[in-house]
């Protein structure tokens, strides 16, 4: 899930291009670049609930689970890296189309993949064409709004809610309606019909603004970069099942040198004048490094504890896809609603609002601990106000976050301070799935009954519990306000 950063509203008057005309048609281009963005949003979330479906039809070990959501992740964090550059390059309107072909091509691969091994690399690429299309969008919106983008801008929130509502439970329908005998393979190709429209309305009304002249790509960055992380996720996903052989320790350990010379490399390069993948000034402001290590901790749990719900549904409870669609629909319901509330409580409060989002949270948590260590497994009844109650704690820190940890930066930061929370983002995102599910299976084997399930998914919520605590501890170390009422 790609979350995105507020930005300051600036009212004036009718929108325009160059010539001083109403931009045409900027509505209509508005609807391509939400489709395209809800793209991204559905495929980081349906596979949590697909995975045990997908594993049964082409097999695949625990790890392989994991993987499904980590690679895509973990390839959209690499590769957002440079995504935003390579719009600034050869103009924003070409590489989304190009993005946005590359998604619907590995989308099919994906959907007719006849191995395992083939999937994997479908998401990676799928996770890779994401970095190369989302970037794109925000700039495409400042091109058709102007200094209206504010008014367009404020329809990205219920993006947020409504995928993270239609995700699961689209991908349990599909499932379930087995269309055309395709089962799991539809929550794929269901991406074609949307794509199509996206690039259509794309071609026809969005601006095709000139490449900006004499920028480069700092390709040896993103290569050491994606080289640490996947050292790093690598050991974490796999290692439990191999069990931890020495050459899997070594490669976890080396990740930290190899990222260290990343960032070594990068404020070598900023130094010298050259082109960097990250923008190291912002690092000396306390509110952003802040910001920072709260997108890891906090995102880090989200998508790891979404995950191994998903699988103790399936494969613990023995739930199937629509089943468990349903029964995680109360935290999706509670995102969607959360996202509203914190839209018109953000500009009043700040960063308080982060603070009772994520004490709805710890509330949803602390219940279903409860639940998950009672006699016998919860129904989908019992299970309902908790999650319901992460899920509205959730949605209130969606919408403001990363205005919020912008907030104390200059203008002519943002930009580059966002790109890098995004790709910080979806990193913790990955490296959540791969912890957490790591101590899901470390205490629940295929195979098991409900009883040892119900143990293992407890052991999760404790360690959710726990981040989600860090990351209220994190807050107090971010701006008051969002960027758009800090300027």
């Amino acid at each position: 899930m790609t979350i995105t950063t507020d930005q300051p509203v600036i009212e004036t008057g009718t929108t325009t291009t160059d010539s001083g005309a109403p931009m045409p048609r900027r509505w209509i281009g508005l609807i391509a670049i939400l489709a395209a963005t809800l793209l991204n949003l559905l495929d980081a979330t349906i596979v949590n609930v697909a995975a045990p479906a997908i594993r049964g039809d082409i097999g695949g070990s625990a790890a392989t689970v994991q993987w499904l959501s980590a690679g895509y992740t973990l390839a959209m964090a690499i590769g957002l890296l440079t995504g935003g550059r390579l719009g600034d390059m050869f103009g924003r309107r070409r590489v989304l189309l190009i993005g946005l072909s590359g998604f619907l091509i590995t989308s099919v691969l994906c959907g007719v993949a006849g191995s395992i091994d083939m999937l994997l690399a479908g998401r990676v690429a799928q996770g890779l064409f994401a970095a190369v299309m989302v970037p794109q969008c925000f700039g495409l919106i400042r091109d058709l709004f102007g200094r209206e983008f504010g008014k367009a801008y404020a329809a990205f929130g219920p993006m947020i809610g409504i995928a993270t509502i239609a995700g699961p439970i689209v991908a349990g329908l599909l499932i379930d309606a087995d269309v055309l005998g395709t089962g799991w393979r539809s929550i794929f190709l269901m991406n074609l019909p949307l794509g199509a429209v996206a690039l259509a309305l794309a071609v026809w009304t969005l601006p095709a603004a000139a490449p900006l002249p004499g920028l480069t790509l700092d390709l040896r960055g993103a290569v050491v970069a994606g080289l640490g992380m996947g050292m790093l996720l690598y050991p974490l996903v796999e290692g439990r099942e191999a069990g931890w052989p020495w050459w899997m320790v070594a490669t976890l350990i080396a990740s930290i040198p190899v990222l260290g010379l990343f960032v070594l490399d990068q404020v070598r390069r900023a130094r010298d004048g050259r082109v960097v993948l990250i923008e190291m000034s912002v690092f000396a402001k306390r509110s952003y490094t802040s910001g920072i290590g709260f997108v890891t901790v906090f995102f880090g749990g989200v998508g790891g504890f979404s995950l191994a719900v998903g699988l103790f549904l399936q494969l613990g409870l023995g739930y199937g896809a629509l089943r468990a669609s349903l029964t995680m629909a109360p935290w999706a319901v509670g995102a969607f609603l959360g996202s509203g509330v914190s839209a018109g409580l953000a500009p009043k409060l700040g960063r308080k609002v982060l603070h009772l989002g994520l004490a709805g949270m710890l509330i949803g948590l602390v219940a279903l601990f409860a639940q998950f260590g009672g006699d016998g497994a919860p129904t989908p009844a019992a299970l309902a106000p908790a999650l319901l109650a992460y899920g509205l704690g959730m949605g209130m820190i969606f919408v403001p976050l990363f205005g919020i940890i912008v907030g104390e930066l200059q203008d002519h930061e943002i930009g580059s301070a966002s790109g890098m929370l995004e790709s910080f983002q979806q990193g913790a995102a990955a490296l959540g799935v791969a912890v957490l599910g790591t101590v899901f299976f470390s205490g629940f084997a295929l195979g098991d009954g409900p009883e040892v399930a119900l143990t293992a998914i407890r052991s999760v919520t404790g360690v959710a519990i726990a981040l989600t605590a860090v990351s209220f501890a994190v807050v107090f170390g971010l701006p008051k306000q969002g960027a758009a009422q800090a300027h």
